[in-house]
């Protein structure tokens, strides 16, 4: 017999723990990419790799842990022991999205039973490559890109292997911010090894396995209504990427919804194939557009557990630019993965209208830029957010995160502390939203000054020749636009 009182204040126990994760990297990071913009995510997954809860971080790197854990369960098997802790990045083989997104997962033990896992990812400033911070636009495959770790025993045992950590530092432009934000990581899955233990003695194991199971069955049951509640039939939708180069030719994603009774599938068949140049999105990051924009217009009672996401089944056709192979080159991944939630949304509008958020400024902006100052290194890395587009009843929002993300953007007065970098102008964009009953948000522009000789100077950005379109006959926003001078 499961107790509904127990089971939302396990629920809330496990979500309190996943937040406290976050908090212990916020407060113990030391690059802004990090501490600032917050681009990290942390989860409580249970004993099978399953996720039972999630901080209040970016869902787009949530979305990719189920992927990212069969990995881990898989490749040690029963190689799992008190006191180890596992490290990747690698987008093939492991489930990871780009090189910068370090992942840390320890299991967690509890009389002398592997009782869950803690799990972190961290966006960090630099791995090395091409280019400062990483992200290499240019990159025609992933081995310019920078360091990429397979899975592998960062401890082991509760022995550190320094060897990783030497690797580490010789291959990153950034060396005491990279290994301080790791240990960050770290510190964080130790907060949630605490936590999950405390809630195990207070419960018991065996009462807080199977709450912890019921989670799993309570967010499928409920993600399955709220299909079901959808007509049956066939949605389709596509947008388009500017593209790269100097010649830019528009690259498709296609998507198709099919309801059927209690299920969805979402198919990408005829998107355009996997590209030469970083823009290439690991299928993890695509799940993840795919389960946030289903948990966008579901109820918001559904347990971020790995449950709800049973009854969605994706087809991401292989060797495509959502489902790239190797070498495909994936830094800037992040301009098709947050297309892929547009598209989705968009097939979404002709079956929900009226619970679907029109699309946004495609995305935030990624710059990087770097170089050497005194004869010292510095690399700036920062996720710029922007706006909503507009809801069904109510007007875009301005200066808030894009709905698969949870960012911040870093404070001027930070930028110009810490690197040779000045900002003339951070501010909203007049009549940029687009027209509507209801308008878009608007959007900003930010410009700086380099203060150094010389930098490189990498920038991921969209809807330049695709605007964000409207729904229900609203007009498309402005397009983007970045200029040097």
């Amino acid at each position: 017999m499961i107790d509904p009182v127990t089971l939302e204040v396990l629920k809330n126990a496990l979500a309190s723990v996943a937040d406290e994760m976050a908090l212990v990297i916020m407060r113990s990071a030391y690059s802004p990419v990090v501490r600032d913009t917050m681009d990290y995510s942390t989860a409580l997954c249970d004993r099978d790799g399953e996720l039972v809860a999630q901080g209040l971080t970016l869902a787009v790197q949530l979305g990719t842990f189920p992927t990212v854990m069969r990995h881990v369960r898989e490749h040690f098997g029963d190689d799992i022991h008190p006191g180890d802790v596992f490290l990747a990045n690698d987008p093939y083989g492991f489930g990871g999205q780009h090189l910068p997104d370090l992942y840390v997962i320890q299991p967690i033990f509890h009389d002398g039973a592997l009782e869950g896992y803690a799990a972190t990812m961290a966006h960090h400033v630099d791995v090395g490559g091409l280019a400062p911070g990483s992200i290499a636009v240019h990159a025609t495959e992933i081995y310019q890109e920078g360091l990429r770790l397979p899975l592998l025993k960062l401890y082991e045992a509760g022995r550190e292997n320094t060897s990783v950590i030497r690797i580490l530092e010789k291959n990153t432009r950034q060396p005491i911010e990279v290994i301080g934000d790791l240990r960050a990581q770290i510190a964080a899955c130790r907060a949630g090894e605490r936590g999950l233990i405390e809630i195990l003695e207070r419960y018991g194991t065996l009462e807080s396995r199977r709450y912890m199971d019921e989670l799993q069955l309570l967010g499928e049951r409920l993600m399955r209504a709220e299909l079901a509640a959808l007509p049956d039939g066939v949605y389709a939708f596509e947008d388009f990427i500017d593209g790269f180069g100097d010649e830019p030719e528009p690259l498709r994603i296609a998507v198709e919804l099919t309801v059927r009774d209690d299920e969805l599938w979402v198919d990408f068949e005829g998107t355009a194939p996997q590209v030469a140049a970083g823009l290439n999105c690991p299928v993890g990051m695509v799940n993840a557009g795919v389960y946030c924009a289903l948990r966008g217009i579901a109820s918001r009672e559904i347990p971020n557990a790995g449950g709800y996401m049973r009854p969605i089944h994706i087809n991401a056709p292989v060797g495509t630019i959502v489902n790239p192979v190797l070498p495909a080159a994936c830094g800037a991944r992040g301009v098709v993965g947050y297309r892929v939630y547009d598209a989705v949304m968009g097939a979404l509008a002709q079956v929900a209208p009226t619970k679907v958020v029109a699309p946004g400024e495609g995305g935030p902006t990624l710059i990087a830029v770097g170089g050497y100052q005194n004869g010292k290194p510095f690399v700036l890395t920062e996720v710029l957010v922007g706006c909503w587009d507009a809801r069904a009843t109510r007007d875009g929002l301005e200066g808030v995160s894009n709905p698969l993300a949870n960012l911040s953007n870093q404070p001027v007065e930070l930028v110009e502390s810490d690197l040779p970098l000045r900002i003339h102008g951070y501010g909203l964009v007049a009549d940029s939203g687009g027209p509507g009953r209801f308008r878009g948000g608007l959007a900003y522009e930010r410009s700086y000054e380099l203060l150094a000789d010389e930098a490189v100077l990498t920038v991921r950005s969209d809807r330049r020749f695709h605007p964000p379109y409207g729904i229900e006959g609203g007009e498309a926003g402005a397009p983007s636009s970045n200029t040097i001078r």
